[in-house]
């Protein structure tokens, strides 16, 4: 009997130990995993098109031109304007305003493609500060990054498509 015991233990602290070594393992693949995603991320790109997908059908082209950047510091900031802006400001002495800017930490949760922008500052739309930018992210095998915006419903809204600028 004490025999049956002692085995038992042995084989209870193997499969304690297995598991937390699972565990482990799990975890470090999720980090590499979370790393290399990051790495994807790091760089300068530009805006490629910005399409919105209204509730009523079809797409809309939103015509602008703009920068993103992720940082090795979980870092980004984003400016993006029309087009014909500078166009419609030489036609009018009065301010002309239109795109957004803004910067922030980032987060990622790879289960679902999900990148967040936490907003710090934005000169254009004070009201993100504070708020989450959210964008699920797909890099395409042009080496493209589509950023999709969603609503409440899970339907998406907007794309964003940028390309990587060279060093």
């Amino acid at each position: 009997m004490r025999r049956t015991l002692m085995g038992a233990a042995l084989v209870s602290a193997t499969v304690l130990v297995a598991a937390v070594w699972s565990n482990e393992s799990a975890d470090a693949a999720q980090d590499d995993a979370l790393m290399a995603v990051k790495q994807q991320f790091i760089g300068h790109y530009e805006l490629v098109s910005f399409v919105s997908f209204p509730a009523t059908g079809g797409e809309v082209d939103n015509n602008y031109v703009g920068r993103i950047m992720y940082d090795e510091n979980d870092q980004m900031s984003a400016q993006g304007m029309p087009r014909d802006l500078p166009e419609r400001a030489a036609q009018t002495t009065e301010l002309v305003r239109g795109g957004f800017a803004y910067w922030g930490p980032v987060t990622w949760d790879i289960s679902q493609n999900k990148v967040t922008h936490h907003v710090e500052g934005s000169p254009t739309r004070g009201s993100w500060v504070g708020e989450d930018n959210v964008r699920y992210y797909e890099f395409t095998p042009e080496g493209l990054l589509k950023l999709s915006i969603r609503d409440e419903n899970g339907r998406t809204t907007g794309t964003l498509t940028w390309r990587r600028i060279e060093d």
